[in-house]
């Protein structure tokens, strides 16, 4: 459950989203409020994930608002004045809604704060996997990948992109730490913090540089004894 509150210094508007809020089975409402002070002093007692907010009001507006809050949740604006969409983007809001608000544009709305929250969460790292080949998790699909047909995988914050063969790469949201041991006894080399080498797959080393294609991979000092090693071992001189 996504939890949330509701501000408003409209009566009608506070009460309809509400009502929104309470119709989505996603969507836990802890309160609703007519003053972005009043909404203030809730947030320093009880966190929420989310915040609907008008932009428009009286004493404070919905941007001062969001602005004021040292860790704010994640925004959703509601408005009847277009013109504040662009500036309500510039402090990272999930959406904008323009008023009048019907329940299929706030839904809308709404599933993309649960996707946002979704990808937040912590997942469990899972491959299954035998001698030939990776099941891997890619978006909404499982895709089998061939083993051979990796070149190198690159790691990308919690992400990694797994580069193939002929093929577009595939994103994943993986630890490199989890891809190593998957890969490992399996002829793939880490050679960077950010880079696992398929060794089978390399043909030209540049200034101690992998080169796939026109993409030149680092072999980072604390990497670079054992990569040194297989090369000897396989250098004919």
């Amino acid at each position: 459950m996504i939890s949330c509150i509701n501000i408003d210094d409209e009566p009608l508007a506070l009460k309809q989203i509400a009502k929104y809020i309470e119709k989505t089975p996603f969507l836990d409402l802890k309160d609703s409020f007519e003053s972005p002070l009043d909404a203030i002093i809730f947030l320093q007692k009880t966190k929420v994930d989310l915040i609907f907010v008008d932009i428009n009001m009286p004493d404070l507006n919905g941007m001062d608002f969001v602005k004021s809050l040292e860790n704010p949740p994640k925004i959703i604006f509601t408005t009847a004045y277009s013109e504040y969409a662009l500036e309500g983007f510039k402090v990272d809001a999930l959406d904008y809604l323009l008023k009048p608000i019907d329940y299929p544009s706030f839904l809308k709305s709404a599933l993309k704060a649960e996707k946002w929250f979704k990808l937040q969460e912590p997942q469990k790292e899972e491959i299954k996997s035998n001698d030939d080949f990776l099941f891997i998790k890619s978006e909404y699909k499982i895709v089998r990948v061939k083993i051979e047909d990796i070149k190198y995988v690159e790691g990308m914050r919690e992400y990694i992109r797994i580069h193939l063969v002929n093929e577009k790469p595939i994103m994943t949201l993986l630890s490199m730490k989890a891809m190593e041991k998957q890969l490992e006894n399996k002829n793939f080399m880490r050679v960077h913090r950010s880079y696992i080498v398929n060794l089978n797959k390399i043909s030209t080393i540049e200034r101690n540089r992998i080169v796939f294609d026109k993409v030149y991979i680092p072999v980072s000092e604390q990497h670079k004894e054992k990569f040194h090693q297989f090369i000897d071992k396989n250098f004919l001189s």
